[in-house]
């Protein structure tokens, strides 16, 4: 097993290449993350007792349950966030048909194959340094920042959450030179 940083590591199989992409692992961070987390389901458990227990009226209950709504949407996302930060994994396999990418969370996931025929080209992507979507997507309760895309048929595949421009530019060469290999043969 080869590393990339501190979060990538891979293995170079004669038939196929295995990536595994860990999220970043911030104890701090983490333990914020999980106090915000409980804080947040003590507010929406005590609506849902308010809610059933309390005479409301016919105005009250609405605000209340279009607060469920709000709450139970943010819920979700953070809890997921949450899970992808403690459990969470990216792993890239590439063979002679393509690359299957599963993006799981403690092994529970989809894993998606994308055929080399198929695949336009492996890039880089960054936002700027100080715009919006990068202090966005730095923040530890968003999911997103995949660094690295394919065009695939008419959309766009993105993966390798929060990884830094280094790990990136050599994970990309990695990608590359095997692609280039499995197309060959």
């Amino acid at each position: 097993m080869k590393w990339i940083g501190s979060r990538i590591s891979f293995v170079d199989h004669p038939t196929k290449t295995t990536v595994v992409i860990e999220p970043e692992k911030n104890f701090w961070v983490n333990m914020m993350m999980g106090a915000w987390l409980a804080m947040w389901y003590v507010v929406g458990f005590t609506l849902i007792w308010a809610f059933y227990t309390l005479t409301l009226s016919q105005q009250e209950q609405i605000i209340v349950i279009v607060s469920l709504v709000f709450w139970l949407y943010y819920a979700s996302r953070v809890t997921k966030a949450f899970l992808w930060l403690q459990y969470g994994k990216e792993k890239i396999k590439m063979d002679e048909v393509g690359i299957h990418i599963k993006k799981s969370i403690a092994n529970y996931g989809k894993s998606t194959i994308y055929y080399h025929d198929n695949i336009k080209q492996i890039s880089i992507i960054f936002p700027e340094p100080n715009s919006i979507q990068s202090v966005w997507e730095s923040s530890p309760w968003i999911n997103g920042g995949e660094r690295i895309y394919f065009d695939y048929l008419t959309k766009q595949v993105r993966f390798g959450k929060k990884i830094n421009q280094k790990d990136a530019a050599i994970l990309l060469n990695v990608l590359i030179k095997r692609s280039r290999q499995f197309i060959k043969k």
